[in-house]
């Protein structure tokens, strides 16, 4: 029997950050389960703030053209972050724009998506990665994280030495992004040399 592909994705937890004495900012986790072969990682968690949301949406609509984009919260002067039903509001908005995308086939085949849900690489990281700029690969970023961030228990880390690594963990540890200590958002020191387009 055939298994349905299904993505299920739930934006959840908006926290507060202060960025200095004057501004704040509001960031959403986005957690992503799916079976579908589009995806990297079958299971992943990153937290995303909304302008992150409206490049998001910027970059999809011009590699798109002809597609009627979803519309995203519109980003009203009156939005208190103090106020919960505020931010609820916002949280839903955004959980009904990424399900809208990612039930569009074509949308779904933009890089900058999986590397939006599925890695915490700063837009400009992710424009680097899929224009080909840096030395790893947008699947090498998505493993990359996933092992800087194991929210998912793959296996025990002292189960590894015994037997063979799993999938994800041998491609993770081998993905070429240089020591594991390197934070995965400072992308762009790569030299373009080592590309293989």
């Amino acid at each position: 029997m055939h298994l349905q592909e299904f993505i299920t994705v739930l934006v959840r937890d908006p926290r507060t950050h202060k960025e200095d004495s004057w501004h704040s900012y509001i960031d959403y986790e986005i957690f992503i389960h799916t079976n579908s072969m589009c995806f990297t990682r079958k299971t992943s968690c990153v937290r995303r703030r909304f302008r992150e949301f409206v490049w998001l949406r910027q970059r999809l609509q011009s590699n798109a053209v002809l597609i009627q984009l979803p519309d995203l919260p519109s980003k009203t002067p009156f939005f208190n972050m103090n106020n919960p039903h505020h931010v609820d509001h916002r949280r839903q908005g955004l959980q009904e724009f990424l399900e809208k995308i990612l039930q569009d086939a074509l949308l779904l085949s933009d890089s900058r998506l999986h590397l939006f849900l599925q890695t915490q690489l700063s837009p400009e990281d992710m424009e680097a990665c899929v224009s080909g700029q840096t030395k790893y690969t947008v699947a090498d970023a998505i493993h990359k994280f996933a092992s800087l961030n194991r929210r998912f228990p793959i296996e025990d880390e002292e189960g590894k030495k015994g037997k063979n690594d799993t999938d994800s963990d041998s491609e993770s540890s081998s993905s070429g992004l240089g020591p594991s200590d390197d934070s995965v958002s400072c992308g762009c020191k790569a030299s373009p040399a080592s590309e293989e387009s």
